[in-house]
């Protein structure tokens, strides 16, 4: 069984286009402010989403996500939110949850896949879940329709590479750059090319992150990848308004432009 993030693909692709995905963090500004975000980010274009699950000690975002995850861990934020929220952002888009390894272990690998497939998730990006840990990972996974989403970076080997998305599944993370998140004034020349070398391994979608945040970047990315990732941009407009409706507004704003640019000619 296809989930709706393997569906979305299909359908992009039969479209000729890049598929757009936006990121926040659960919880943040507020519980009801992430919903409402994530919401206003479809309403403006994005295909798909991720809600990151805030982590006091993360290893791959930059300190626009840090501070956000902070906020959230101030608000209380912890499983019981992210899975409302992807509740809430399931039945709209095709959404996953991005979360380091130990939120997964401490709740239950059983408890947690059965509980992203009870509320309509597409599946899970583990950033720092090596392949060699992965075992009962992938078993657990396949056993509740779930997709496994790892990320790859420039450094990774060839025969990584192709361990990596064999075991992968929805679509392949390409890290644009050896680096954390964040916006940056251009995306990284490595990330073409990472690209193409996942194509040489594998068939997945592939969807680029780390640094876009432009509807230039956006469009320069779909010329070459599957999909387009940004968060910090979106979170960044959130952290700088002076009221939650001023940056929820402000977002849906960024998510047109960016789907815009995503698709010009």
């Amino acid at each position: 069984m296809s989930t709706p993030l393997e569906e979305l693909f299909i359908q992009a692709r039969a479209e000729n286009r890049a598929v757009l995905i936006g990121y926040l963090p659960a919880g943040f500004p507020t519980q009801e402010g992430c919903i409402a975000a994530l919401t206003a980010m479809v309403e403006g274009g994005v295909d798909a989403i991720e809600i990151g699950f805030p982590y006091s000690d993360p290893v791959m975002d930059g300190p626009v996500i840090q501070a956000a995850a902070d906020t959230s861990l101030r608000n209380g934020t912890g499983a019981k939110e992210v899975f409302e929220t992807l509740e809430a952002i399931a039945k709209i888009a095709p959404t996953v949850v991005m979360t380091y390894w130990n939120p997964i272990e401490r709740y239950g690998v059983d408890r947690f896949l059965a509980q992203i497939h009870r509320v309509g998730g597409s599946g899970v990006i583990t950033p720092d879940l090596t392949i060699e840990e992965s075992e009962n990972w992938i078993m657990a996974s396949k056993a509740h329709d779930t997709n496994r989403i790892y990320v790859v970076a420039p450094s990774t080997g060839e025969e990584r590479l192709r361990r990596v998305t064999d075991a992968t599944s929805g679509f392949v993370y390409a890290a644009s750059l050896m680096g954390v998140t964040g916006t940056r004034t251009s995306v990284s020349s490595g990330a073409r090319d990472l690209v193409a070398r996942v194509r040489s391994v594998s068939e997945l979608p592939v969807a680029v992150g780390l640094g876009v945040s432009t509807p230039d970047q956006a469009h320069e990315v779909a010329q070459y990848a599957d999909g387009v990732i940004v968060g910090s941009a979106f979170i960044r407009l959130l952290q700088e308004s002076s009221s939650l409706a001023e940056g929820v507004e402000k977002v849906r704003e960024l998510a047109r432009e960016l789907s815009k640019g995503l698709h010009r000619p």
